[in-house]
């Protein structure tokens, strides 16, 4: 980024229309803190998701909703009439892109759609796009992705998949499917209702899976899997585009594993496996010849780590007082069993893994999965991954690739979005301090631009104090 580059929108590719805040719904409008089309960012840090170093003292120019600009504060060409922000101190990097996400939220005793707050503490954490990994209610997420379209519901872009699948026997709010008919009809019916992925879950069968990922492709639709009953390199055979969770639900390694069935000794296998060994080389070696992508949810996963994560007072004031005493309650069962949790040897394997992944040419994106006792937020769990991929091993630029960019091309979208480059669509998330030095400053949000309308982040955040778990 030697000049500040300005293109004429005419210029620009199309890729979807912006929602000019004008056409926000009021509900919409209130969170907008910078609704003019033309804005520069001035002597800002960029961090531009593609893996650079940070650049400093930059300018960047959104004009209609796209990036018209990017370079030197000191040479820059500052569009008459523009909005000027002077960001000094501040890190602007692409808006985040979530892929394993979801609009419910769980603790051990409730699941519950959150329509209202979830939106909102997406985009208010800087999340501007993201794929809910498995619907309990995929009607809900339906109608929310066209309320987000239409400028009636403030949040992010929404990828959606379908309802879970699993076997017979399965989790009521799942599709249980037992057939590859039966698996067929179901992802043929979603599909025609609108959603683009598809998901599969622990209990399903080779058969079903096979044939479900068949027909998603049919449509020119995609595939992933939280799996068990079926391993990651059964899975990479039958062609299958994404595996959620990385190591923790691989059962490659389970000796004497019996077909299309869930072992109850895959945490020991995972246990006992060489890291080191030919076993994990082959699994990573299949899944990056056939360009299988992966999903780390670390920040799911750490709270069964005992006293894991430190207590933020913000995820504390966001939940419900029974969705806060219910999360307290499950965080101080862990505790109590410290000694003898193999879920610290477990968590650092499966950090170890996703960076051999990487290191061996793999495909990793990134997602909260608000699910689980009920710790990790929409968004704040998101933010908290960042932390969790530099402690793996990830430099803090590496983990923002993973964050944004490599979760846009995941989606097929990296076109347009998960990068700071001129002619991409302005969804950027400004940051007060410095993440790169100090990763804790991911949570100090301040602006989300999305379509290029820049979103108040702490409004959007306040908006949902004390409702999650609710609503």
């Amino acid at each position: 980024m030697n000049r500040l580059m300005l293109l004429p929108l005419l210029l620009i590719p199309t890729f979807a229309a912006a929602q000019p805040a004008a056409k926000l719904s009021p509900e919409v409008r209130k969170y907008v803190s910078v609704a003019e089309p033309v804005v520069a960012l001035t002597n800002v840090r960029i961090v531009d998701g593609t893996g650079a170093a940070p650049a400093e003292g930059q300018t960047l120019v959104i004009r209609d909703g796209r990036i018209a600009g990017v370079g030197p504060a000191a040479s820059a060409q500052i569009p008459a009439g523009a909005r000027v922000l002077d960001l000094s101190g501040h890190t602007v990097i692409p808006g985040l892109v979530g892929m394993h996400n979801h609009t419910f939220y769980t603790t051990r005793g409730r699941s519950v759609q959150l329509q209202f707050s979830s939106p909102r503490l997406y985009l208010g954490s800087g999340i501007t796009t993201a794929r809910t990994t498995g619907g309990t209610s995929p009607y809900h997420e339906i109608n929310m992705k066209r309320g987000i379209e239409r400028g009636e519901i403030p949040g992010p872009r929404l990828h959606l998949t379908g309802p879970y699948l699993t076997g017979p026997g399965g989790a009521a709010t799942m599709a249980q499917v037992g057939t590859a008919e039966q698996a067929r009809r179901i992802v043929n019916y979603w599909a025609d209702e609108g959603v683009t992925w598809f998901k599969a879950y622990t209990d399903i069968s080779r058969e079903a899976l096979a044939s479900a990922i068949r027909a998603a492709h049919a449509r020119g639709l995609k595939f992933t899997g939280h799996l068990c009953s079926v391993s990651f390199r059964e899975a990479v055979a039958f062609g299958i585009d994404n595996l959620e969770h990385g190591f923790f639900t691989n059962s490659d390694w389970v000796p004497n594993r019996q077909p299309d069935h869930c072992h109850n000794d895959m945490r020991d296998s995972l246990l006992k496996v060489d890291m080191n060994g030919p076993e994990v080389k082959r699994t990573i070696d299949e899944m990056v010849k056939n360009r299988v992508a992966m999903s780390s949810t670390l920040a799911v996963y750490e709270l069964s780590f005992p006293d894991r994560p430190p207590l933020e007072q913000r995820v504390l004031d966001a939940l419900s007082p029974e969705a806060r005493e219910e999360y307290l309650t499950a965080r101080k069962e862990f505790s109590t069993r410290a000694p003898q949790s193999t879920m610290p040897e477990l968590f650092r394997r499966a950090q170890q893994f996703e960076v051999m992944f990487v290191r061996a040419g793999g495909l990793l994106g990134s997602g909260v999965d608000p699910t689980g006792v009920g710790g990790a937020l929409p968004g704040y769990g998101d933010q908290r991954n960042f932390e969790l991929l530099i402690e793996a091993g990830f430099t803090p630029v590496e983990a923002i690739r993973v964050m944004t960019l490599n979760g846009a091309r995941i989606l097929g979208v990296d076109k347009e979005l998960g990068s700071i480059a001129v002619g991409k669509i302005a969804d950027l998330a400004v940051i007060r301090g410095n993440p790169i030095a100090t990763p804790g400053d991911i949570r100090q949000m301040t602006l989300v631009f999305k379509d290029g309308a820049g979103y108040d982040a702490p409004a959007l955040l306040a908006a949902v104090k004390g409702l999650v778990g609710i609503r």
